[in-house]
């Protein structure tokens, strides 16, 4: 295996580069030589890693080909630029935004599902990191895929504002503070307050009236799961700070043993279950998600009225897996 000497992150003044400065500074790769990268507005600032200051370096004058590993997290815009340029200068990236998803010779991966993929694909090369909501609900089914066949998904979403960004994050603030001394509350994020709301909106509606974010779920799904899982969802966003939640409800092709399918849970990689007979005995995006590193599963229930049908709850942190995390453990398979 490759060693990964020389690391960058592009985007590292975000909220899902810091992710990855704290995955880099605590568990991963921590022998090799950081480089932190930006847009020319954010070049020259210092960032505080490993108890010394770093530079933050313009990401359109950077030269990758003293790189191995660059992970992008910089935007689509961004991504298309200049991932090709770092993989043409002989260095690896993966990509978390989406705008090489859908290629066909990219590969898309959530390691504890389709790893194997990596196995025959060449390198140097781009590839992607999924969609944070596809991430946490495919590592808590392809267990229960692999036994019991699933044909249908029927999700609906509940995501923290973090998954916007941090102006989202802060607008959140501004409105629980607004509201609760009074004042008028405004949105600029959002199209509608999201303090004290729900809103069944993330990311733009797209021609077949579902948004891109919920069109996002039924590909990915297709990609790296199975082609043929008929999936509808619903993605709303939550005045949570951190954090995203998912209740899932499934179709499969054999009938589900709920003692079996407990199991397969229990067994599987990156998943952690909460199943006994308390009543609180589930997951929460504040008390579970946030900060951990595994997908969180509980409420695991058989339908009442088909026994090819079973419902669970699934919970996780979306900068951590449902992003730097799962890049980095891409990452990990690729080097050392």
């Amino acid at each position: 295996m490759n060693k990964a000497r020389k690391i960058a992150i592009a985007g590292a003044t975000g909220m899902v580069g810091q992710s990855f400065l704290k995955l880099l500074e605590e568990d991963f790769f921590q022998d090799s030589e950081i480089s932190l990268l930006a847009s020319s507005n954010s070049a020259g600032k210092e960032i505080n890693f490993r108890g010394k200051n770093h530079k933050v370096e313009d990401l359109s004058k950077f030269n990758f080909s003293n790189i191995e590993l660059a992970l992008f997290s910089a935007g689509s815009s961004v991504a298309s630029t200049y991932a090709p340029i770092a993989v043409s200068q002989g260095c690896v990236v993966v990509d978390n935004s989406s705008c090489f998803r859908y290629e066909d010779d990219i590969p898309l991966i959530v390691p504890e599902v389709n790893s194997k993929v990596l196995d025959d694909y060449e390198l140097p090369g781009i590839i992607a990191n999924p969609n944070c909501s596809t991430i946490q609900m495919l590592v808590a089914l392809k267990p229960l895929h692999d036994e019991f066949i699933i044909e249908r998904i029927d999700v609906t979403t509940f995501q923290a504002v973090s998954g916007t960004g941090k102006k989202a994050t802060e607008e959140l603030i501004d409105q629980i503070d607004a509201y609760e001394g009074n004042a008028k509350i405004k949105s600029s994020i959002y199209p509608k307050p999201i303090a004290n709301n729900v809103l069944p909106h993330c990311d733009e509606f797209e021609e077949n009236r579902y948004t891109k974010e919920e069109n996002k779920l039924v590909r990915e799904t297709h990609k790296i799961l199975d082609p043929n899982i008929h999936v509808a969802a619903t993605c709303v966003r939550v005045p949570v700070l951190n954090g995203h939640s998912e209740s899932v409800h499934i179709k499969t092709k054999r009938p589900v043993s709920e003692d079996l399918a407990l199991k397969l849970l229990q067994e599987a990689p990156g998943l952690s279950v909460k199943y006994g007979k308390s009543e609180e005995d589930y997951p929460t995006a504040f008390t579970d998600g946030d900060g951990s590193y595994l997908v969180q599963v509980g409420r695991v229930r058989k339908d009442l009225w088909d026994e090819n049908r079973l419902n669970l709850w699934v919970v996780a942190d979306n900068l951590l897996k449902g992003a730097a995390l799962n890049s980095i453990q891409i990452a990990s398979l690729l080097f050392d």
